[in-house]
């Protein structure tokens, strides 16, 4: 194993706030595999690379001969983070947890060691807790406490509703930790209170009190707000390849370096050595393989560079190798907001029209920005959203 010193530098890396530094050195000097936790809550079916800095991070515990312990919040996902909140999280129902819990484990393990992770859902607890337990917890904390948090404090202050359920959440992460009785906890910015909370409760316990490793929350692709599907800035770890090499490429060169920083732990030589010449372009398709690679396999992030370097580099578009789809005509038109939709090239019809405005669709090479395009019954067209998906549609 890797001398303690060693690992707390290496664990140090990308991380906004080690609480306290100390005490994870002192955890490392034991000598013994640490139980490293870090939470997830399925309020979605699928996951971003936002959601991987806190597994990626985890992954690199593992390698160091640490234990993950993965909880699924199946039962805090029922009350919803109000972390960052300015109003109260929809509540959502038991089946649509569990439809987006399946999906999480399958994608999670995209970046963690499946064979050497504990999964744990803290439905595993909090299912059988009796009523008298739930008031003994709600017991350890104040509402003075609770109002320190930036988002609540916010909220009451301009007299936005706060659900006393709300109040319930830091405490039932912080009470996940003292079940599993963790050594360090992994977390945003925006989780640090609930973490520290643990600390809190551990030490109730009768516990070693964890240690808080404090992440900086992923800027999405615009490089200004966090990374989120509803914001549009995101890229989906079940995106297919051409899609994420080609999101990544689109990235300033400054969000590239942070994304560098907070994804990938232990840069290879080769993406050392681009970074420190500055070849910022020959650092991003690295940064852009590799986490194709990551989520696809290695062949797929290759292919992914070759694909974009054809296309855009050389200007080659190979029509015969996009995927087909077929629309029928009405009154001799092509209606494009519904085919862009339909073929999951955009979210929805309104997105279709907002890129027809900014010139942002080619049909065979050509700018279009009229809703109606005019064309004959039998052709093949090959249709550009963006700068980086393309189709063929065959019009019936």
């Amino acid at each position: 194993m890797i001398a303690p010193r060693e690992q707390l530098e290496l664990l140090a890396r990308g991380t906004s706030t080690i609480i306290p530094r100390d005490e994870l050195l002192t955890k490392l000097e034991e000598r013994r595999p640490l139980r490293v936790k870090l939470g997830v809550d399925p309020t979605a079916p699928d996951i971003h690379l936002g959601h991987t800095v806190g597994l990626t991070k985890l992954r690199q515990f593992q390698d160091l001969g640490h234990h993950a312990v993965l909880i699924i919040g199946d039962f805090t996902a029922l009350v919803g983070d109000p972390s960052g909140r300015s109003a109260t999280r929809p509540q959502l129902t038991r089946e649509a947890v569990e439809a987006a819990a399946r999906t999480y484990q399958e994608q999670v393990f995209k970046v963690l060691d499946q064979s050497r992770t504990e999964v744990r859902w803290n439905g595993e607890w909090f299912g059988r807790m009796p009523f008298p337990e739930v008031i003994r917890l709600a017991g350890q904390s104040t509402v003075a406490r609770m109002l320190e948090r930036d988002d609540f404090a916010t909220r009451y202050k301009e007299g936005a509703p706060i659900g006393v359920h709300e109040f319930l959440y830091p405490l039932m992460q912080a009470h996940d930790s003292v079940e599993i009785r963790a050594d360090v906890e992994i977390g945003g910015t925006d989780q640090t209170f609930n973490i520290l909370l643990g600390r809190q409760l551990q030490k109730d316990a009768g516990q070693s009190p964890q240690v808080a490793v404090i992440l900086p929350l992923l800027e999405g692709t615009d490089g200004v707000q966090k990374m989120s599907k509803s914001l549009g800035n995101y890229v989906g770890v079940a995106e297919p390849p051409a899609e994420i090499f080609g999101k990544v490429m689109s990235i300033s060169d400054e969000l590239m370096r942070r994304w560098y920083e907070v994804l990938v732990p232990g840069p290879s030589p080769e993406q050392r050595a681009l970074l420190a010449a500055c070849d910022w372009m020959g650092a991003k398709k690295a940064l852009g393989c590799a986490l194709v690679a990551r989520f696809h396999g290695e062949a797929a992030g290759e292919a992914a560079q070759r694909a974009f370097e054809e296309r855009f580099q050389q200007r080659h578009l190979d029509a015969e190798g996009l995927e087909e789809v077929t629309v029928a005509l009405q009154d001799g038109k092509l209606w494009l907001p519904g085919l862009l939709a339909q073929a999951q090239l955009v979210k929805s019809n309104s997105d279709a029209r907002r890129l027809l405005k900014q010139r942002g669709v080619r049909i065979d090479g050509k700018t279009v920005d009229s809703e109606a395009y005019v064309c004959a019954a039998g052709a093949v067209l090959t249709v550009e959203v963006g700068k980086r998906r393309a189709i063929r549609v065959r019009v019936a």
